[in-house]
């Protein structure tokens, strides 16, 4: 097979450039769609399979838990094969996942649906690790965070559609009722409506699952170039010569449990928002709205991340601010009590704090990578790969969450997100500045 050609990213034409970021905005809001749909999967399962919060939360944790597993093996994928094919290869694993839904389906079965889930996971962490190189080195480093805000936008703009979609396609206007009914039913009957409930997942993923496996191969074809990675190693091979161990970066470590908690805190806003709404007494039909709200909230703030950093306020000014934000809306979910109405909705104005969460998270993300990833040198790819290791804070947060909800109630297990801003903060002014672990 010829050897892929490779382009120093760097050297790219404009027009080049240009074509590479739209294919990677392509790919972060396929990434969306199939991350963000989560949020209405787990109310969705929880009935369907009549499980506990705890259970249903593991939706999260079995996509999520993909990207520890996966994140440092994917490096020597990428290494191996190169960066188009391994993006092809993840795409088909997301591709299986979607397909052994269908098994799930027929025998209703929530285990193979949580293996469906963390091979999509495996999928989606082969690609993240293979995307967010370009991300970094397609223009400046100080530019980084507009680069990733303008992603942002695209991946989130495809959560804020995937809940509204799926919801269109697999929930049907008599539900309500539906669901109303299950509780009176005998054991058969419950059993029969809840079989023809999770079934309407199949045709979905069946599409899903097909679209994936050409898409894989449509960007293993396409004219995004191959990252130059031997050229780039050469370069940072003097750098930190003196270093032996990622573990002597602490700032890069501190970055690693800073992401680990700020993508925990993410999904929690997103993915427990239809509960929340649920305990205040309203059906999925209008619930599923809400993540949308979040998600529309984190796009406003990439917006204003686009057009202030670093022209008006620098990334790690902007980090601060977000992390404190993240704090005070945390408070306010918990203690702020009162009905409110907005947007056609009449709820307790404590889930709008909820929503908010979304703008105080929305540029965490860009704000963190840059500081843990200075000067690291010839450990760049490691330490890139440890990062990506604590995206599964999506996979460990959301369950603490359904623990507390289960034991105490849904506002007070919002508990959890509180000391996650606080470290936030401490990285967000102190932490990124360690270079030695003791002075």
């Amino acid at each position: 097979m010829k050897k892929p050609e490779l382009v120093a990213v760097n050297n790219l034409s404009r027009r080049e450039t240009n074509i590479s970021i739209f294919l990677i905005g392509l790919m972060f809001f396929i990434f969306g769609f199939v991350s963000w749909v989560n949020s209405i999967l787990i109310p969705y399962f929880k009935i369907a399979c009549e499980l506990t919060s705890f259970q249903a939360y593991l939706v999260a944790f079995a996509f999520y838990i993909a990207y520890f597993v996966m994140s440092v093996p994917s490096s020597y994928l990428l290494k191996a094969v190169g960066f188009k094919k391994g993006m092809m290869f993840g795409f088909w694993a997301m591709a299986l996942g979607a397909f052994i839904f269908v098994p799930a389906a027929m025998t209703r079965t929530y285990e193979f649906f949580l293996l469906g889930l963390f091979t999509i996971g495996v999928g989606l962490a082969i690609l993240q690790t293979a995307t967010n190189p370009y991300l970094t080195l397609l223009g400046p480093k100080e530019r980084a965070a507009q680069r990733i805000s303008i992603i942002g936008i695209c991946n989130k703009f495809a959560g804020i559609l995937s809940p509204i979609i799926f919801a269109a396609v697999i929930l049907r206007p008599t539900d309500t009722d539906l669901f109303t009914r299950l509780g009176p039913m005998t054991e058969f009957e419950r059993g029969a409506a809840l079989d023809e409930l999770i079934r309407r997942v199949i045709n979905p993923y069946i599409g899903l699952g097909s679209f994936l496996f050409v898409l894989g191969f449509l960007v293993y074809r396409s004219p995004l170039p191959e990252i130059d990675t031997e050229h780039e190693d050469k370069i940072l091979a003097t750098a930190n010569a003196g270093k032996t161990s990622i573990f002597q970066f602490p700032h890069l470590i501190l970055g690693a449990l800073a992401i680990f908690l700020h993508v925990g805190t993410q999904v929690i806003a997103i993915d427990t928002i239809i509960g929340y709404a649920n305990s205040m007494n309203i059906d999925l039909l209008e619930a599923k709205a809400f993540p949308s709200y979040t998600l529309s909230c984190t796009i406003c703030g990439y917006l204003i991340g686009i057009m202030v950093i670093p022209k008006f306020i620098s990334q790690v000014h902007t980090l601060r601010i977000c992390a404190i934000l993240g704090a005070i809306f945390t408070l306010l979910i918990i203690f702020a009590k009162g009905q409110f109405s907005f947007l056609g909705h009449s709820t307790d104005i404590s889930i709008w704090f909820v929503a908010l969460l979304g703008l105080a998270n929305s540029l965490v993300w860009a704000g963190i990578w840059p500081l843990a990833l200075d000067n690291l040198g010839r450990f760049t790819k490691l330490g890139g790969s440890v990062m990506i290791m604590g995206l599964c804070g999506n996979a460990i947060m959301p369950l603490l969450y359904g623990h507390f909800a289960d034991a105490y109630n849904a506002r007070l297990a919002y508990w959890v997100l509180f000391p996650c801003y606080l470290y936030l903060i401490f990285y967000a002014v102190k932490g990124h500045k360690l270079r030695k672990w003791c002075r």
